[in-house]
């Protein structure tokens, strides 16, 4: 277990590299950011830090004392918390290409600010991406509100990955777009129940992709360019993480696992204003596929802007 206990806040950390980075875009959400530090504190392991970005109006959500109190339970668990202010804004691409920069962990975790994470969530996917070897494993966020509702027919297109993870290439024209609705309400929820497994177990499948806690692994993504597309897109876009999901995919492969620990917390939405599907300017209409291949070297990461670090 990598997280330190009660007995050990007071004394002295050890200083450890993180095998993941958890990298969390914020603006105007101090409740719910509060909600997602919690949920990452009650993580066992494995060794990870986190760096937050804000993109508020006015004061960073991290100033609010109950999202202040979660970094501090953070940093005496052994922790190390960066927060940034990372303005102006130029879209959600931007802003994770920026968060993807900051850190050299073999492992990023994309987290957005509204979804709080099950004890044992990130050791899951950690194992998973490990042991499957793909670019990317991720779990679906669900909204336990929609428990009551259950969608078999959203659930059709389910299919578990039989063996290793392999390249797919998903565009919005093609069979493999329709296994979207796999992710709405609560199907993540009761596809888990319908298959009874263990408190250990979990299970891959196919995805068209997965949004709001994905595991990355870095090398691959910035293999695949990260989301250095930002600039090709207006502030307001959509889209961002299939677009990226999409280029790894092709080449290395990427799922989803069940059971998934990543609760939705339903909040309203930051971003509006969605007229631009960004995987639809990264990949027009009459895109041809590229050869799958095996993980590219590492290559030199392109940030965003440059930021302040405020702790």
């Amino acid at each position: 277990m990598s997280r330190r206990t009660a007995a050990q806040w007071a004394a002295e950390p050890e200083p450890a590299d993180p095998d993941i980075a958890v990298l969390i875009p914020t603006r105007g959400r101090p409740a719910e950011l509060a909600v997602v530090l919690a949920g990452l504190a009650a993580q066992d392991g494995p060794r990870f830090g986190v760096c937050i970005s804000d993109q508020s109006d006015s004061t960073a959500d991290w100033e609010h004392p109950a999202v202040a109190a979660m970094i501090r339970v953070l940093q005496v668990q052994g922790r190390s918390v960066r927060t940034y202010r990372h303005l102006p804004r130029r879209g959600m691409a931007e802003h994770r290409q920026y968060l993807l920069g900051l850190t050299t962990a073999p492992r990023v975790l994309f987290l957005d600010n509204d979804v709080w994470l099950e004890p044992g969530s990130m050791s899951r996917m950690d194992d998973a991406l490990r042991s499957l070897g793909c670019g990317f494993i991720g779990m679906a966020v669900q909204g336990l509100s929609h428990l009551a509702d259950i969608r078999p027919e959203e659930q059709a297109t389910f299919e578990p990955w039989d063996g290793p993870v392999q390249p797919e290439h998903i565009r919005r024209t093609e069979p493999a777009f329709q296994r979207w609705p796999l992710h709405n309400a609560a199907n993540p929820a009761h596809l888990a129940a319908s298959l009874k497994l263990g408190p250990d177990e979990w299970l891959a499948y196919r995805i068209a992709w997965v949004g709001g806690c994905v595991l990355f692994d870095r090398r691959a993504l910035l293999a695949c360019g990260g989301f250095n597309f930002w600039p090709r897109l207006p502030p307001d876009h959509s889209g961002e993480d299939v677009a990226a999901q999409w280029k790894v995919m092709n080449v290395c492969g990427g799922a989803a696992l069940l059971p998934s620990g990543a609760v939705h917390l339903e909040s309203p939405t930051t971003v509006p204003n969605r007229r631009v599907e960004a995987f639809d300017v990264v990949f027009p209409p009459d895109d041809p596929p590229a050869p799958p291949g095996p993980t590219a070297p590492d290559v030199p990461q392109t940030a965003g802007t440059p930021s302040v670090e405020i702790s």
